[in-house]
């Protein structure tokens, strides 16, 4: 199959400037001047992309309902973005419940989660997932879900322990 990556994603979101202000000021996500060239649509790049946008926001209005998907009707239930250290996740984690947007923290046995929700009530996950080298048969053979101890995980690997190497992206 030639499809190697996601390149972006578009949200429909209720309030297009309080939107961007989350994505930016919360999640690091950098505005791209003049990529709000379509009336009612903002675009934005994840810090280090190299994507021309990596999120799309189109605005409803305040009269849009919540989504249904997952409880009502089919959809999307969530995207995830991968962090660079597991000192970013930890970073995250405050300025998410700072935000009062944190909703979770999982630990998924070889990958650690977590969860939080955008002004519209669209849920995203942020993961910083072992690298290659440091994965112990224990991490493979976790299986469900647990609650994160962060401050474990972080005494365990260390703040600048890099997110996937040998998993989500090359060795080097």
């Amino acid at each position: 199959m030639a499809i190697f990556r996601l390149n972006h994603a578009v949200l429909y979101v209720r309030d297009l400037a309080e939107s961007v202000a989350f994505y930016r000021d919360v999640l690091g996500f950098g505005y791209i001047e003049g990529g709000d060239s379509f009336r009612g649509a903002a675009f934005l790049r994840a810090p280090g992309s190299t994507n021309d946008h990596d999120l799309g926001l189109f605005e409803l209005g305040a009269q849009a309902g919540s989504s249904g998907a997952g409880r009502t009707t089919v959809g999307l239930y969530h995207l995830a973005w991968e962090v660079d250290t597991l000192g970013d996740l930890e970073d995250l984690a405050k300025t998410l419940s700072d935000a009062g947007a944190l909703v979770g923290a999982s630990d998924h046995g070889t990958t650690k989660s977590l969860y939080g929700k955008d002004p519209s009530g669209l849920e995203f996950e942020i993961v910083w997932i072992i690298p290659a080298d440091l994965l112990t048969d224990e991490d493979r053979q976790k299986s469900g879900v647990a609650r994160l101890d962060l401050a474990g995980e972080v005494a365990k690997y260390g703040r600048a322990a890099r997110s996937g190497l040998g998993i989500s992206r090359p060795l080097g």
